[in-house]
């Protein structure tokens, strides 16, 4: 028996406000294309198909033309909601999808209502059967009067206690003669942030030990961390990471989709497949002159670009028209703060340095005269002082704008306008 685990698809992410569903679409494209070439009996959607809870027609139109795709090819499709995904909207469209061949679960299911998916090979006729359950919250599992109530290790043991419980409901059943298969969206212990995840539904609170799955599961299929990675523990346990890197946290990921070859009582064969569609993400340091030297390497690569130049009006404007593919600009925090301080660690970026601007006495620093006896341009040069922004044009628009502003509003004063600079 063979069958594809992948999970953390995010399709309608956005990237720094860049659509990338074009990207998605190519990466569901490319996955069902593997399904078809192996002839596998099952792919196994172990979560986040969405980023959102309630995506966008364009959006579920991608997923549902690649869930077809791979129905056609002769798979069983089995999917299961992620913390991103709606639950109760799976629940829904769940009859319909199922009369096309395709099996969603948005919520905790007993074995016999649905928690235990069955189907046979196309091959060999080997029996298979997959514990599925989709992402649990903490707010579900443990009641809400004990979670105000207990301590957070008493909620983290009763979270726990309930998801083994779960899972050893829902994997009563397995025996030697079926190829045993276990797919959920959690944290397990000892796992590895890819990066993109959603943190408030990933901490401490929110994972299980690996253990808890049984020994005679022949692979665990897990969504929610975004690496690939196998943990150790008596199941392969086995998380198949996000085919399409999110967010630039997880540049450095491999994306893959897992092959995976089990017959009943034998060991699972695990095969990781690159997943080659979208494009990649990269973060580069450099000044503007080395970035306009580099700009021909990047090809179609979405940018991360943290300047090693001082601040200036413009500045981020110029990125932009050597590398159009850069998402985000800014000032490598690591030369700013270098530049403020003259010695690295000796602050954080953002963060004046001991000594300059403005005190909070009600006098300027360097300066025996109070605040209120400063004009706004000279409170204004003081703040750019601590930024390091020297850029002549910066101060002329500023002196531009508080003319504008005093002109029309005369019920300003100078007083409140230096108030509201500092």
């Amino acid at each position: 028996m063979k069958f594809l685990h992948t999970a953390d698809w995010h399709i309608g992410k956005t990237l720094k406000g860049r659509d990338r569903l074009d990207e998605q679409r190519a990466v569901l494209a490319e996955i069902a294309g593997l399904a078809e070439a192996h002839q596998v009996d099952a792919v196994l959607v172990a979560g986040d198909v969405y980023d959102l809870s309630a995506p966008s027609a364009q959006a579920q139109r991608v997923v549902v033309d690649a869930l077809l795709r791979m129905r056609r090819a002769g798979a069983e499709v089995i999917v299961i909601a992620g913390n991103h995904d709606h639950g109760p909207t799976f629940e829904a469209y769940r009859p319909l999808m199922g009369v096309a061949g395709i099996t969603l679960t948005g919520t905790v299911r007993p074995a016999a209502r649905g928690g235990v998916v069955r189907f046979s090979a196309r091959s060999d006729g080997a029996e298979a059967q997959v514990a599925v359950l989709p992402f649990l919250s903490q707010r579900y599992a443990v009641r809400a009067a004990e979670i105000v109530a207990n301590t957070p290790s008493e909620n983290v043991r009763a979270y726990d206690e309930q998801v083994r419980q779960v899972i050893a409901s829902l994997t009563g059943d397995f025996g030697g003669d079926t190829v045993n298969i276990v797919m959920s969206h959690l944290t397990c212990v000892g796992g590895k942030f890819g990066g993109g995840e959603r943190s408030a539904q990933s901490i401490f609170e929110y994972s299980v030990p690996a253990s808890i799955f049984p020994v005679n599961a022949h692979y665990v299929a897990l969504g929610h961390l975004h690496r690939r990675q196998l943990l150790p523990a008596p199941a392969p346990v086995h998380y198949s990471g996000a085919p399409l890197a999110v967010d630039f946290g997880e540049q450095d990921n491999t994306s893959v989709v897992c092959l995976v070859e089990a017959a009943p009582g034998t060991p699972a064969r695990v095969t990781d497949i690159p997943v080659t569609a979208g494009r990649r993400l990269r973060t580069v340091r450099a000044t503007l002159a080395e970035l306009e030297a580099l700009a021909g390497d990047f090809g179609d690569d979405y940018l991360r670009v943290y300047l090693q130049e001082a601040t200036r009006a413009g500045l981020r404007d110029d990125a932009v028209a050597i590398t159009p593919n850069a998402l985000e600009v800014r000032i490598d925090p690591e030369f700013a703060l270098l530049a403020r301080t003259g010695s690295p660690g000796s602050g954080s970026p953002g963060t004046a340095s001991s000594g300059t601007g403005s005190s909070r006495t009600g006098r300027a620093a360097g300066s025996g005269e109070p605040r209120t006896a400063r004009t706004p341009g000279q409170l204004f040069a003081d703040y750019c002082a601590t930024r390091d922004v020297s850029d002549p044009r910066v101060a002329t628009l500023f002196r531009e704008l508080h003319d504008e502003v005093t002109a029309t509003d005369p019920v300003l004063d100078g007083t409140v306008l230096t108030e509201t600079a500092d």
